[in-house]
C-alpha cells in the first residue's frame, strides 16, 4: 500500500514539476506600451526603405482583409489546424500596434511573441524573418508607424484544443525555430547573397514551397514543393515540374508581372507576391531569380522543342490530337462545353500539357482554378480565366478534371479528384 502511494505521489510531483517548468519555459514577459510616435519622427530615407521591405514581405496581402484598410488586418487565412485572423499592424492605439516600441516589434518579427508577452502562430512566418538584419526590421517599423492608424480589432482565432492554448508554441519554437542569422555565402557573388538574404527571410519563399511536417513545420527536402490555403506550390528544387527551361530573365518577368508566354500565369496566393514584386526594383528581383535558378541544380535537362511540340499536338482541335479515351468521354464534353473556347489549338493561351499545375502531384490548384477562377495580377491585366465551378454539377466538374490529368499528362491519375471538388465547393 505504501510503494503504490509512494508512486502515485511520486507521479503527481512529476506532473506538477512539469507543468510548472512548462509555464516557466513558456512564459514570456509583457513590454511597456509607448506613445505613439509622430510620423514625422521618421526619418524619410528609412521610410523608404521599409516600404520596400514591407512589400518584399508581402505584408499587405497578409494583413489586409477583403475590401479592408491597408494593415487592418482581419483577413481569415486557413490552415490545416484552424483558421488564423491577421493582426491589425496600423499604428492604431488601441487595436494597432500604434503602442510599440521598436524593441517589441523585433521581439514579434524574430521572436513571434507579441508586445503583450503572447506567443504568435508560425502562419506569420517569424521563422523566415529571424534572418533578417535589425536594421531592416526597423525599417519596416518605421514604415509601418507612417501609415494611416485604423481602429479595427481583430478577430478571435478558429483553433481547436489545445491548439488554442499559445504556451503550447513554445514547445514548438523549442523544436523548430531556427534563430541563426543569415550568413552570406562567400563563394558566391553579392547579386546571388542579395537574392538568398531576401528569399530566404522577407520573402520566405520557402513557407509554401516547401513541405511541412505534421506539426506545420519546414521539413525537407528544402523548395520541395509544399501547399497554400489550399492550393500546391511546385518544387523550386531540381524536382520543380517545369515543362519548359526557365532563364533568368523569363523568371524576372514571371515575378514582377505574373505572367510569361512559355510558363503560363500565376494564381492563387502566387497572385499576392507577383503584385508585389511588381512594384520592385528591378535590381533586386534579378537578384531573386540569382538564387532561386541554384535551387534547381541538378534538374534533369528538357528538350524545350520536342516538349512544347508534343504539348501542342495534345491542344483540343490538332489535327493530330489523341482520342479521347471512353472512360473520359464525359469529361471531354464538358472541356469542350466549358474550356475549349480558350483552350484550343492556336487558342492563344499557353498549351495545357504545359501547364505545372497539370503535372502536380496532387489535383488541388487545378480544382480551385476551375472553381474560382483566375484574376490577373497586376502586370498580366487583359488575361484571366473566369470561374466556371458553379456552371457545372459536382460529378460534371470532378469527369473534367480526371479527363485534365488524363489527356495532358503522362502522369497517373490523381487520387482524392472527388475530395478536392467537394473542398473547393464548399468553400474549403
Amino acid at each position: 500500500m505504501g510503494s503504490s502511494r509512494t508512486v502515485l505521489w511520486t507521479a503527481v510531483g512529476l506532473v506538477l514539476a512539469g507543468a510548472a517548468g512548462f509555464a516557466l519555459f513558456a512564459h514570456q514577459s509583457e513590454l511597456a506600451p509607448i506613445a505613439v510616435p509622430a510620423p514625422g519622427s521618421f526619418d524619410k530615407a528609412t521610410v523608404e526603405r521599409g516600404r520596400v521591405l514591407a512589400n518584399f514581405g508581402d505584408c499587405t496581402a497578409c494583413h489586409t482583409r477583403e475590401d479592408g484598410l491597408p494593415f487592418a488586418g482581419n483577413l481569415p487565412l486557413k490552415t490545416p489546424f484552424g483558421t488564423i485572423y491577421t493582426t491589425n499592424i496600423t499604428p492604431d492605439a488601441d487595436t494597432g500596434i500604434g503602442g510599440w516600441s521598436k524593441v517589441a516589434f523585433r521581439r514579434a518579427m524574430k521572436d513571434g511573441v507579441d508586445r503583450k508577452g503572447n506567443h504568435l502562430y508560425p502562419a506569420f512566418p517569424y521563422d523566415h524573418f529571424t534572418k533578417v538584419k535589425d536594421e531592416d526590421i526597423d525599417a519596416i517599423y518605421a514604415y509601418l508607424m507612417t501609415q494611416v492608424p485604423v481602429k479595427e480589432t481583430t478577430k478571435g482565432n478558429d483553433f481547436p484544443f489545445p491548439l488554442n492554448i499559445r504556451a503550447t508554441l513554445s514547445v514548438w519554437k523549442a523544436l523548430f525555430l531556427d534563430k541563426t542569422p543569415f550568413k552570406p555565402n562567400p563563394s558566391k557573388d553579392a547579386e546571388w547573397n542579395e537574392g538568398a538574404y531576401l528569399a530566404e527571410g522577407l520573402g520566405h519563399c520557402a513557407a509554401c514551397h516547401t513541405p511541412r511536417n505534421m506539426m506545420g513545420a519546414r521539413t525537407t527536402p528544402a523548395y520541395g514543393g509544399g501547399f497554400a490555403e489550399g492550393w500546391y506550390a511546385p518544387p523550386l528544387n531540381k524536382d520543380n515540374l517545369s515543362q519548359q527551361p526557365w532563364t533568368k530573365n523569363e523568371l524576372v518577368v514571371y515575378l514582377m508581372d505574373g505572367w510569361h508566354a512559355k510558363h503560363g500565369m500565376a494564381a492563387g496566393p502566387m497572385t499576392p507576391v507577383v503584385d508585389a514584386l511588381h512594384k520592385q526594383n528591378e535590381i533586386d528581383v534579378f537578384a531573386i531569380a540569382a538564387y532561386v535558378a541554384t535551387l534547381r541544380e541538378g534538374e534533369k535537362p528538357i528538350n524545350e522543342d520536342a516538349v512544347r511540340n508534343a504539348a501542342l499536338r495534345l491542344d483540343w482541335g490538332h489535327l493530330e490530337a489523341p482520342p479521347v479515351a471512353k472512360e473520359f468521354a464525359e469529361g471531354a464534353k464538358v472541356f469542350e462545353a466549358r474550356c475549349a473556347q480558350c483552350h484550343r489549338s492556336n487558342g492563344g493561351t499557353v498549351a495545357l500539357a504545359l501547364q505545372t499545375s497539370i503535372h502536380a502531384p496532387v489535383p488541388d490548384s487545378v480544382v480551385h482554378a476551375i472553381w474560382g477562377g483566375i484574376r490577373p495580377p497586376t502586370g498580366a491585366l487583359g488575361r484571366s480565366m473566369p470561374a466556371l465551378g458553379s456552371q457545372m454539377s459536382e460529378a460534371e466538374m470532378i469527369a473534367l478534371v480526371k479527363f485534365l490529368r488524363a489527356r495532358f499528362t503522362s502522369r497517373a491519375p490523381w487520387s482524392g479528384v472527388e475530395s478536392a471538388v467537394r473542398d473547393a465547393r464548399k468553400g474549403g
